[in-house]
């Protein structure tokens, strides 16, 4: 299982599974020890959420464990719409491709974090409540341990939610979906909240022509109303296809369904 991040507290944590912590960076902008973001990413906008699908349990990872004294003694189930609220960090390049307190292989690319007690594996939507940007990642890790944060975030979760920068941030964490040997239906039907309009993102391009064809491709398959919004991003500008606005479940589903045809991603779920 993976070391922990304190090297020089390595000793106390030979027993534990997996210790994701990230500490405050000071005013001049550091990160613990040698961890930090990468030299070089994949485009946030290219990444898609984590897709909740049906898991057992996890053979490691999910037994009691002792950090700094306490002990923690994780869930062995959680129902659908569990939430908490409280700050989450990030860790990033150190831990990459080390392995995880579940057995997995750390991708800081990939949309993923940690926590302290929920079952491994366990499927989060994130809010950042500092700039209201939302993600879905799968939970396959423990901790932190530091500072009372509830969450440690992947890179990649991290700089979708607009973590990065500032190391860690407010957040609200809800529950879609567990593992308990079946996918649970209310998993696939909490992308549209009740009596809110959603937009299903199909894509975003750096070049409008890109755009403007999958536009194309999604009306000729079934979807009526599709947008195309330009936003600017660090310097650059992308074209982002939305489909919507969606409020029925059953719409939701029928165009994600569409999307994922003729993509071959999970749509990224856009509220307003």
């Amino acid at each position: 299982m993976r070391w922990c991040r304190w090297a020089v507290l390595a000793a106390a944590f030979l027993m534990l599974a997996g210790c994701s912590v990230f500490r405050d960076p000071p005013s001049g902008g550091a990160y613990f020890e040698d961890d930090g973001p990468p030299d070089s990413s994949p485009d946030p906008a290219s990444v898609a959420n984590a897709v909740p699908r049906a898991e057992p349990l996890s053979r490691i990872g999910n037994a009691p464990y002792t950090v700094f004294g306490v002990r923690y003694v994780p869930m062995s189930s959680v129902r659908v719409g569990y939430s908490e609220t409280g700050e989450a960090s990030w860790y990033g390049r150190k831990f990459h491709g080390r392995t995880t307190s579940n057995g997995d292989e750390y991708d800081m690319f990939a949309m993923t974090a940690a926590h302290k007690t929920l079952p491994l594996p366990t499927y989060l939507e994130v809010r950042n409540l500092a700039n209201g940007r939302e993600v879905l990642v799968r939970v396959n890790d423990r901790g932190p341990f530091l500072g009372g944060r509830i969450l440690d975030l992947s890179y990649m979760a991290a700089e979708k939610l607009g973590v990065v920068e500032s190391g860690t941030a407010p957040v609200q964490i809800r529950v879609v979906a567990t593992a308990t040997g079946r996918e649970n239906s209310s998993s696939k039907t909490n992308y549209s909240k009740a009596q809110s309009a959603v937009f299903l993102q199909a894509g975003s391009f750096r070049l409008r022509g890109n755009a403007d064809r999958l536009k194309t491709q999604l009306v000729e398959s079934g979807i009526p109303h599709i947008r195309i919004v330009t936003v600017d991003y660090q310097e650059n500008r992308y074209y982002r296809v939305q489909a919507g606005p969606l409020t029925a479940t059953n719409a939701v589903q029928r165009q994600r369904t569409i999307i994922m045809n003729v993509t071959g991603t999970e749509p990224t779920v856009v509220r307003e």
